[in-house]
């Protein structure tokens, strides 16, 4: 057994306060077959990740993992969430994606599954849709509602973040919430999830941006009720909670998803 435990890949993940690292360490309590730990990182005053991050991948940013394995002659670095997470799905967590292709048509162009296409959607619309959107929305805010500014600027401020809301915010804000609404609305298989009955690695890339607009009050719960149900029953996960009592105990501070 102790043998099997050498042989085993090694994950650390680079982790780091108020960033969109915490759903790795969801993910890697659902990988099989690997050792894994996390190296903590907190922001510096100016609010940005500090220089060493950089010295593990040029980017500087988290999330990042590092692997070692017997194998490598040195340690595999990967970035950016969505990487991360199709990585470690493949090698550890296949159980996480849902099957590829409909009974008898492998490899067919059109023969993957609903589930299937959800997963992969996705996986890329997390990031490259909703988070950025939810992004911009929060950089707004906090140039209309920012404490710091001079009582007698705000009314620009304010002015200037209305404008951003009326003219492009409000609408594209609605069209994913009004989407991902009936996304659950018409899950396979009358699931609880977004690709179906089982949770998926999907969800696990989705809690962040949703648990966020939801905190953040984005959008009316009571007009999105599949939508703000599936959050909360997100949140009240016990991988998700896990997660955060994981990273409470090795930092000794309370977990902050938002400044």
């Amino acid at each position: 057994m102790a043998d099997q435990a050498l042989q085993n890949p090694k994950v650390t993940l680079h982790w780091l306060n108020q960033s969109r690292s915490q759903r790795i360490v969801w993910l890697l309590q659902e990988c099989k077959g690997i050792d894994w730990d996390l190296k903590i990182y907190k922001r510096d005053s100016d609010s940005l990740a500090p220089p060493a991050l950089k010295k593990i991948h040029p980017l500087g940013k988290s999330p990042v993992i590092s692997i070692e394995t017997p194998a490598l002659a040195k340690p595999l670095v990967l970035a950016e969430s969505g990487t991360i997470i199709e990585y470690l799905c493949d090698h550890f967590a296949q159980h996480l994606v849902p099957k590829r292709y409909q009974d008898g048509k492998d490899g067919q162009v059109g023969g993957e599954t609903e589930q299937w296409l959800r997963f992969r959607t996705y996986m890329h619309y997390a990031e490259g849709s909703l988070m950025s959107t939810l992004l911009l929305a929060m950089v707004i805010d906090n140039i209309g509602d920012n404490p710091a500014t001079p009582f007698f600027i705000r009314p620009i401020t304010r002015a200037i973040s209305s404008k951003v809301y009326s003219i492009f915010l409000t609408n594209t804000l609605k069209t994913h919430f009004d989407f991902l609404e009936q996304q659950l609305a018409t899950s396979p298989g009358d699931g609880k999830y977004l690709c179906g009955v089982e949770l998926t690695a999907a969800d696990i890339f989705m809690t962040f941006p949703l648990v966020a607009a939801l905190n953040k009050k984005k959008y009316d719960a009571a007009r999105y009720p599949k939508l703000s149900g599936y959050t909360k029953m997100m949140e009240s996960h016990e991988g998700y909670k896990a997660s955060i009592k994981k990273t409470e105990e090795l930092t000794g501070e309370k977990y902050e998803l938002l400044p």
